[in-house]
């Protein structure tokens, strides 16, 4: 009996930080380092969080490494642990991995069928820089 192919589970060990995490990190690459109510208010634009939300997303990025953090007073503050490029290198390589088999014509080619603009046209018609794999 053949099995049906299927997405992940939920517990397959994410490389890249999800959504609010990455909001979180934006934040911090900004300031270079913040305190969480310092970055709850960096956030409070897009994200209406309260702080112990901002508080376990913060905990939970030093916990993974991700971030550092270190005592000031009574509180913590946090800096980046990654460089934004450092991030994006691991993202495109999670991408090419995922869903191109590693491949990166085959995600050039992808790119090159979805361009909508010719500014995405002429940035996939160039080869991918090395330096982001």
């Amino acid at each position: 009996m053949e099995r049906a192919e299927s997405m992940p589970s939920r517990r397959t060990r994410r490389q890249l930080p999800p959504p609010l995490e990455l909001a979180c990190l934006n934040a911090l690459w900004q300031m270079g380092e913040a305190s969480v109510r310092q970055v709850q208010e960096a956030l409070a634009s897009t994200h209406k969080l309260a702080y112990t939300t901002v508080l376990t997303v913060l905990d939970r990025l030093a916990r993974k490494g991700i971030v550092h953090r270190r005592m000031a007073g009574r509180s913590f503050l946090y800096r980046p642990a990654l460089s934004r490029d450092n991030l994006r290198r691991a993202a495109v390589r999670e991408l090419l991995e995922g869903y191109f088999d590693g491949s990166q014509a085959a995600l050039m080619e992808f790119l090159r069928r979805e361009a909508t603009t010719p500014e995405i046209e002429s940035s996939a018609a160039a080869p991918l820089d090395p330096a982001l794999l």
